[in-house]
């Protein structure tokens, strides 16, 4: 799980979730992300389950960026105790989540495959959140700001790229369709012969009478 290898401060307040989030609110890498639309702390565990989740989804293929990362220590005191004798020890880390936030990015992969992928994700978070395409966030953000949005190079690219290999892949399963189609046709006519050749009748010899 993720977690800071060292820290300058071992305890910290609990802090304020106000506002929404102004930082981390376009997608940069991938062509759909997750994005959250409440404040809340994501605890690392949930970030790791929300990993497994579409990593195995997508069976290891295409790319997946994890957004956010568990720099906030929480305490806790044991139950049944009494009030006072200092802070609590760090029981986990978590991530402070603002609304407008970018969880998670994926890319690589077919539209509906990445759709149902972030979707399984977001089963795994204690927050409400949105799956929406790269040009739309990045779009709302930028003209919100007062800007006007342009696609660059390389997100044209990009989606050409996914496009081509899109193709590629149909063109693959066809062939692999087709072949397997041939394998049955002659598979049948292969077992047409042979099913002649055993009801043909076994006394009978060739040039002659029967056998004596």
């Amino acid at each position: 799980m993720l977690m800071p290898k060292r820290v300058k401060h071992r305890k910290q307040f609990r802090g304020s979730m106000a506002g929404k989030c102004t930082r981390g609110n376009t997608i940069t890498s991938g062509t759909y992300g997750l994005i959250s639309t409440e404040p809340c702390w994501i605890k690392s565990n949930q970030i790791e389950a929300a990993r497994v989740a579409m990593t195995r989804y997508i069976k290891r293929g295409g790319k997946v960026w994890i957004k956010i990362f568990p720099d906030k220590p929480v305490t806790a005191k044991p139950a049944e105790t009494r009030m006072g004798s200092g802070k609590g020890s760090t029981e986990y880390w978590v991530a402070v989540v603002k609304p407008g936030r970018v969880l998670f990015e994926i890319a690589d992969v077919p539209d509906a495959d990445a759709k149902e992928a972030l979707r399984l994700a977001m089963m795994k978070l204690p927050c409400k959140c949105k799956i929406e395409a790269r040009d739309t966030v990045n779009k709302r953000v930028i003209e919100a700001a007062g800007g006007v949005y342009v696609k660059t190079e390389a997100e044209h690219a990009s989606a050409e790229e996914i496009k081509a290999r899109m193709k590629r892949e149909a063109a693959r399963e066809a062939r692999r369709e087709a072949a397997a189609a041939g394998a049955t046709v002659q598979t049948a006519a292969g077992a047409a012969p042979a099913a002649g050749a055993a009801a043909a009748p076994a006394g009978n010899t060739p040039e002659g009478g029967d056998k004596k």
